[in-house]
């Protein structure tokens, strides 16, 4: 049979590679002349806290108010696998033993294949696999493929500046992508405008593309691989062989607006070189040959692609293509070429995943077909391969990790997220307030607080599943995978999108997962919302006690009091370990005012007003002290003079922040101590809802679907948003449509002195909402910082 010919891998994979294909329900293959990308779909098991209404009589938390408990769930994930198509068989002969059943179990399963393999191969997968192929246009599968990465991977896509620092600008997530144009270059060049989920057509291409780079590139340099016309472009200098303006005119070309730089002429100088030199053959160095053809065939889809994209009226172009696949240089070309063209109003866009897009779009054609709910998906971060480091610009480095094996994981989330309708301008919001792909150091120290950190979050996961007899070495696989990570970030901060503090937490949440350590704070979180919901009444009483002004400021000291109880600050965790630390403890602890952001004033003066909102959003942080001691007043307030309140919380967890479902218990037993908050929730103004994240940092691009549906319901006019890493690593420069009210003490002396500040440096920061103006909505790189 035909299939006998194909090449084998020396190397079988490993489960390593096909994560949890023992687990698999359904695969789709995309194969390329050069890659093929295996895509399936697992359910992953995962712990997850349980927290339950009534206590354990019988267990060790006899005398607690409330139990809990681990309990295992499923998550559906995604799983995508690159690797070179001559090691299929070898690939398919794998999925056959840790995937098929049997023949006759297969017999009517039906498998998803794209590209040109999907023709030359068939015999092949029906023979190893024992199913039927169904193959799925290429074309629609890429569009379908990007539409799904754009929609749900933060900074897939980014701009290249071989000069920048970093080199990558991430464009993050864009809940608006349509219209775009896609451009897959190839052997040839195909462009596509794409307007909705289901609009696309083809409106133009080129001949000219990534075959007659290759192609005129072997017979001019006699080089024989592709990634060989690369290295050779990377070192040559195209001056030699490209006639530019300056050659014709001296210098600029002043009166039409064109540097003495330019390409006047591709190979221009070699035709001149033959004549002058009676040589029949000009002899040049097969270097500079590579780079000015890759120049000239580079510039002209630059031009096509810009002149469609002006054509119809399209901002963004992406590009993509066995051309592209994450070459530094060749990115730079293309983002030459469009700069030039466009003048800079268009700048060329690329994907971190482009070379599953094929894949990803006939995995999701047949999951469409057995399923149409709609869901939003997040990457793994634990389980997926990173961007290649542009320092790295030998291609054949860069070529042997493009065409290893790869992979990128995807989970399903709950719900569908979508961005808060509170923003002021979403395109333009960018939620993290320092991204340490530019500032290194910060980059320096953030990573190294977290290396620091690591070892004690292993002791503390080991410690949340004492009586699991694997804890202690899945814990410390944790550790060592985490640090290695960590590690890779020192010398590639770009791998996985923007480097920032948030995804580092996420990073390491990722990984505890991983290793099934999902709420490695729940203990601690269940002692200190018991003790505090013991002091809430005398709490409330004192300051029901207070004239109303003095209520006021002790109600936002309290908050902040109450936000000094973070186990996610060393600092902190110090004071916590060591020594019995009150509410009235950590409020000496304040700055005193004036504050280091100190609105306090203003926000007076806005509550002194009859009713001065309609309806406040609350994001919370911490359990405990935080929410019970602090929170809770605050919002009680609120519900007081006639405002509406939304406590949203973490759906997962992540620290010891407060989670929705322990939420929504601990509000049930602080209705039966305040009138105030049991009226309220009988009445539906005080609602309790999660905000569809994971994190201590807060990306309001994100939120639960049900959450912002609500908030345009009740008309929310303020949001609050609490904690360092809600409003001071995310959202410090976030602006809004209505109030905003920001409250944090800072818990890092390092960032506090970035501040001008000091430990327990208090922000405290009331902006009034802003109109929306005409002129927002960008989407390019200078939206971001």
């Amino acid at each position: 049979m035909a299939h006998k010919s194909y090449a084998k891998s020396i190397d079988l994979p490993t489960e390593q590679v096909f994560h949890n294909i023992r687990n698999a329900k359904r695969f789709a293959i995309d194969i390329g002349g050069s890659l093929a990308k295996v895509a399936y779909s697992s359910l992953v098991k995962k712990k997850s806290t349980m927290v339950f209404d009534e206590p354990d009589s019988f267990g060790s938390n006899k005398g607690s108010i409330y139990n809990v408990s681990e309990t295992d769930q499923e998550n559906i994930r995604l799983h995508f696998v690159k690797f070179e198509t001559k090691y299929i068989e070898t690939c398919l002969d794998f999925i056959q033993a840790n995937l098929i059943q049997s023949k006759e179990f297969m017999m009517d399963k039906v498998i998803k294949v794209t590209g040109g393999g999907a023709y030359k191969y068939t015999e092949l997968i029906n023979s190893k696999l024992g199913v039927q192929v169904d193959k799925e246009d290429e074309m629609e599968c890429l569009i379908k493929g990007c539409n799904f990465l754009l929609k749900n991977i933060a900074d897939e896509s980014f701009c290249y500046m071989r000069h920048g620092n970093p080199e990558y600008k991430f464009q993050g997530v864009d809940s608006d992508i349509f219209p775009y144009l896609l451009v897959n270059i190839g052997s040839g060049v195909s462009l596509c405008k794409v307007e909705s989920e289901s609009k696309f057509e083809r409106i133009g291409g080129t001949s000219t593309g990534g075959g007659t780079f290759w192609g005129l590139g072997s017979l001019l340099t006699a080089a024989k691989e592709f990634d060989e016309l690369l290295e050779l472009a990377e070192k040559g200098d195209h001056k030699s062989l490209d006639m530019l303006v300056k050659d014709i005119y001296g210098g600029d070309y002043s009166a039409i607006g064109l540097s003495g730089e330019v390409i006047a002429s591709s190979f221009g100088k070699a035709a001149r070189c033959a004549r002058d030199t009676q040589q029949s053959v000009p002899t040049f160095r097969k270097e500079d040959v590579a780079r000015s053809l890759l120049l000239c065939i580079s510039n002209d889809i630059g031009q096509i692609a810009y002149l469609q994209a002006k054509l119809h009226g399209v901002k963004k172009i992406y590009f993509g293509g066995f051309f592209i696949r994450g070459h530094p240089f060749t990115m730079h070309t293309i983002t030459f070429a469009i700069n030039f063209w466009s003048k800079g109003e268009i700048q060329a866009l690329f994907l971190r995943h482009e070379g599953y897009l094929g894949a990803i779009g006939a995995f999701l054609k047949g999951m469409e077909e057995e399923d149409a709910e709609r869901y939003s998906w997040g990457e793994n971060l634990a389980g997926s391969s990173g961007l290649a480091s542009p320092k790295q610009i030998n291609p054949r480095v860069i070529e042997e990790m493009a065409n290893s094996f790869t992979m990128l994981e995807i989970n399903r989330l709950d719900r569908a997220l979508l961005p808060c309708p509170l923003l002021l301008d979403v395109i333009g919001y960018f939620p993290d307030t320092v991204d340490l792909t530019q500032d290194k150091d910060a980059r320096d120290y953030w990573l190294k607080c977290f290396a620091d950190s690591a070892t004690k979050t292993r002791d503390l996961a080991i410690k949340s599943q004492a009586h699991e007899p694997d804890a202690t070495e899945r814990a410390d696989k944790f550790l060592m995978k985490y640090l290695e990570r960590l590690k890779s970030f020192e010398q590639n901060p770009c791998a996985y999108g923007s480097l920032t503090v948030r995804s580092l937490l996420d990073t390491s949440t990722h990984f505890l997962e991983e290793f099934s350590f999902t709420d490695i704070f729940s203990q601690q979180k269940q002692v200190e919302n018991e003790q505090a919901l013991r002091l809430l009444a005398s709490r409330l009483k004192t300051l029901d006690d207070l004239p109303p002004q003095e209520r006021q400021l002790q109600l936002v000291l309290g908050m902040l009091a109450g936000n000094v109880f973070d186990w996610g600050a060393k600092e902190i965790r110090t004071i916590l370990e060591t020594r019995q630390f009150s509410l009235e403890d950590a409020q000496e602890k304040l700055q005193k005012r004036p504050w280091l952001f100190d609105d306090f004033d203003a926000w007076l003066s806005r509550m002194s007003q009859p009713k001065p909102y309609k309806c406040a959003v609350i994001f919370c942080d911490n359990s405990g002290v935080d929410i019970i001691l602090g929170i809770f007043p605050f919002a009680r307030h609120l519900l007081s003079i006639g405002t509406n309140v939304i406590l949203c919380a973490n759906s997962h967890p992540s620290l010891n922040d407060v989670v929705y479902g322990e939420l929504l218990w601990i509000v049930k037993k602080a209705s039966e101590v305040c009138p105030i908050l049991s009226d309220a929730m009988r009445e539906d103004r005080f609602k309790i809802m999660e905000s569809g994240q994971a994190s201590p940092c807060l990306d309001l691009r994100l939120i639960d679907e049900n959450l912002v549906a609500t908030i345009k319901e009740q008309e929310a006019d303020l949001i609050v948003i609490e904690g360092m890493g809600r409003a001071v690593h995310t959202n410090f420069d976030a602006t809004f449509a209505c109030d905003a009210l920001k409250v944090a003490v800072i818990k890092n002396k390092w960032l506090a002195n970035r501040f001008g500040g000091d430990m327990f440096s208090v922000m405290f920061k009331f902006e009034k909402g802003r109109k929306v103006s005409s002129g927002t909505g960008l989407n390019t790189c200078t939206a971001r910082r």
